[in-house]
């Protein structure tokens, strides 16, 4: 069992090399807005190592430079980050019956877009020990880019920061591409996913909703219906 956790630490640590590139580029821009907020380096680096979520930072970020008060801030925070509760509920069910409550509460701590996605995207069901290979390569890289930001952000070309995340869209095609060629289903969910984020976008009543707000809508909205039009056999989720 040890030697399996070990394996499965290295190959998620190995995996999170893409994921922490892109979270270094990303930060870097978020340090900057930490920055016009008032934030030491030190201060924007905590913010970020314990709060690994760059919509609801840089929410914050704005909000607190505005002078907004404490409850506005932590109610900003509740919508920009409720798509993470999805996320849990459905990482939860990817973990063996059996996985202890603390490896559940320690795999929760940094439950972001692309962890969630990686892990997801392992066959069968999911050994804790890769996810926190995920997360120990992916949080310096967050953290140390919000450092950095703060300290010389201003100092590199808008355009050259901008450059640098898009690591971070070549990871997500690394992540949907491979299970979409093999699925003609999850292809057109995907596909789905994608022209219905955009309408969100630009549709009167939703455009308005906060991105996190969107995400929660469409999620339950597109992963209820697959779960009841397209429901996948209990037997195949032990497969691999």
């Amino acid at each position: 069992m040890k030697n399996e956790n070990k394996t499965c630490l290295t190959k998620g640590l190995r995996d999170g090399i893409p994921i922490s590139l892109g979270y270094f580029a990303v930060a870097f821009t978020l340090g900057i807005a930490a920055k016009n907020a008032g934030f030491t380096p030190f201060q924007a680096a905590l913010a970020s190592f314990t709060n690994n979520a760059s919509a609801g930072e840089f929410a914050g970020f704005t909000l607190i430079a505005a002078g907004a008060t404490y409850l506005e801030v932590a109610i900003m925070e509740l919508v920009a980050n409720a798509r993470y509760l999805l996320m849990s509920c459905a990482l939860s069910q990817k973990l063996p019956p059996d996985t202890p409550l603390l490896h559940r509460l320690l795999i929760s701590y940094d439950v972001t877009d692309e962890i969630f996605g990686v892990s997801m995207a392992v066959p069968g069901k999911l050994n804790p020990f890769y996810t926190y290979g995920l997360i120990l390569i992916a949080i310096p890289g967050w953290t140390i880019g919000t450092y950095l930001g703060v300290l010389m952000g201003n100092l590199l070309p808008a355009n050259i920061v901008r450059a640098l995340s898009v690591g971070l869209y070549g990871m997500f095609l690394a992540v949907i591409i491979p299970p979409a060629r093999k699925n003609r289903i999850l292809a057109g969910l995907i596909l789905l996913s994608m022209a219905a984020s955009f309408a969100f976008t630009k549709l009167p009543l939703v455009s308005s909703l906060s991105s996190g707000t969107r995400t929660i809508i469409l999620t339950v909205l597109i992963a209820g219906g697959a779960a009841i039009l397209f429901p996948v056999k209990e037997e195949e989720t032990h497969g691999a």
